[in-house]
Order: C-alpha cells, then structure tokens, then sequence
C-alpha cells in the first residue's frame, strides 16, 4: 500500500468522486487520512456513508459493497467458502501474515475489478436472499424516480416475487385506499374497510399467502405510487398504512416469509415517521405487574 508523504490534507468531498472505487482509489492513496488507526471497519463506514449519499442525493449507480451484495459473493467464490459474515469479517479473519486487513482488502478488490472487467458474468448471482437490499434497514423503501422503481420491481419480478401496484394518486379518501388495497390483494367480503381490518387482512396475506390462492413466489411486494398525493390529502391514514405494512413485513420475517413495500413519491423532500417500530414488552409470564412481585 502506498505510504504517505508530505503534510496532511483534508479529504476532498465525496462529491468529486466520479463512483465508488474511484473514491476507494483515493482512500488506498492516503489510508492515514481516510482511516485512523487503519481499520477495515472505519472503511466500511465511509461506504455505508457513501451509499446513504447515493440514495439522499438520488444518485443511479452500480453499489458492489452491500452486505449481500457482488463483491461480498465474489469473495465468497474466490475463496470457496460460503459465510455469512460479510467481506469485512472475512477479510479480517483470513488476513496473511505480514499484512492488514486494510491492505487485503485492496488486494482483494484489485482481483475483483480485474475480473469483472474481462467478464461481468463472472460474478455469481445472489439467490441466498433475494430482496434483503429492502428488507436489511427498511420494510419500506422510498423511491422519487419512477424509472428506478420500475426497474427495482422488474429486478424483483426476475426473482420470483409478485409485485403488487397500486396507485395512491386516485386515492382522495380513506374509502379508496381500502377499496384499492382490497381489490389488489383480493381481501374476503367481509373486510371491514378500516385501518383494523386492513391490520388483520394484510397480516394474513403478508404471514400465511394470498386469499386468492395465487401462486406465492419468492415473496409480496406492494409498489404503491404516488404516495405524497395521498399522504397530503390524509396524512395520518398515510402514515398508518406504511405503519401496518412495516409491522406485517416484519411479523412474515419471523415467519420466514418476504414481504415489503416500495413507495413513490413526487415530493423529494417528504418523511414520514419510524414505521413498525415495536415496545419493549415483559414475557408472558410476568406480562401482569402481579407476575413481577
């Protein structure tokens, strides 16, 4: 790895980066700057931080360095072993004496760039957890170009999921929303039309399958647009819904089962509150103040 001469310079704006690896290749040059103490974790830091910016500044580019994502399988091929740890624990564990992790990890991204170059397919595919890039931090994704959701729905397609879409844009009453849901999902006769029952029916079809006896796939997928039209016109009701979404998504999870909704909005300045956010409960046997005595 090089070494550094000269005084110390502050680090030039993320911005300037014409992507990643051409970041990467700045960090590799002054790794004292970038990565006190020479950490790997630091460095995987500054790429979750990366990738947070991409997605805040609505930036489209090939992101290699999620957990589950090409390079982390690259690796796992190259060394022919197969780990859920992720790269960063993996390069640690297996860093060659005489070197560092900071220092393997260039290495090993030297082999993989060299490689993609000469065949792109040469990277394997990841069919361990197909969607998990929707389901590690969020139930519920944020999309402002429609280009992108559209092509994250036929990605997801490819992978076995249904995709469901709904438009919120025509929705200018609770009532739609309920009728839009319980169309598109094919809810029973007796859906009561409220935020309740839309509770007990989206948890069944998120947890147990579809009402409809449709093929199930991979997982449900709700892709709902234009949803600052609705969120303007009944902004509690909106929040619910993502509320109840993100609640059912990670009821199907403890089930084993994939579900998570992808949402988009014309307003690139819209936020909503924490969804599916839960308490912290006593077990069932101390659950009454009396138990706990």
């Amino acid at each position: 790895m090089a070494t550094e001469d000269g005084p110390a310079r502050e680090p030039e704006p993320w911005q300037d980066r014409t992507d990643v690896y051409d970041f990467l290749d700045r960090i590799r040059r002054r790794p004292g700057m970038w990565l006190p103490g020479g950490s790997l974790r630091h460095l995987e830091l500054l790429l979750t931080g990366y990738r947070a910016a991409l997605g805040a500044h609505g930036a489209e580019e090939d992101f290699a360095f999620r957990p589950e994502g090409d390079f982390n399988r690259w690796l796992q091929e190259w060394r022919g072993a197969d780990s859920s740890r992720g790269w960063v624990a993996d390069i640690e564990r297996d860093t060659p004496e005489g070197s560092t992790p900071v220092e393997e990890f260039f290495r090993l991204l030297d082999a993989y760039r060299s490689e993609l170059a000469e065949d792109p397919a040469r990277i394997p595919p990841s069919n361990r957890f197909p969607g998990i890039e929707y389901m590690d931090n969020t139930f519920v994704t944020l999309f402002r170009r429609r280009q992108l959701l559209t092509d994250a729905e036929q990605r997801l397609e490819e992978q076995g999921f249904r995709v469901v879409h709904l438009a919120a844009g025509e929705w200018t009453h609770e009532r739609d929303m309920h009728r839009a849901f319980a169309a598109a999902l094919r809810f029973p006769d007796y859906y009561g039309h409220n935020l309740d029952a839309l509770n007990d029916c989206l948890g069944d079809v998120a947890c147990y399958g579809p009402y409809d006896d449709s093929p199930e796939g991979t997982g449900l997928v709700l892709s709902i647009t234009d949803y600052d039209r609705f969120t303007a016109a009944r902004p509690e009701t909106a929040r619910t819904v993502l509320d109840i979404a993100a609640t059912q998504a990670r009821r199907a999870a403890v089930l084993r089962r994939r579900f998570f909704c992808l949402l988009h909005s014309n307003d690139p300045d819209i936020r909503f509150d924490p969804v599916g956010a839960v308490p912290v409960l006593w077990n069932r046997d101390e659950w009454a103040a009396a138990g706990r005595r």
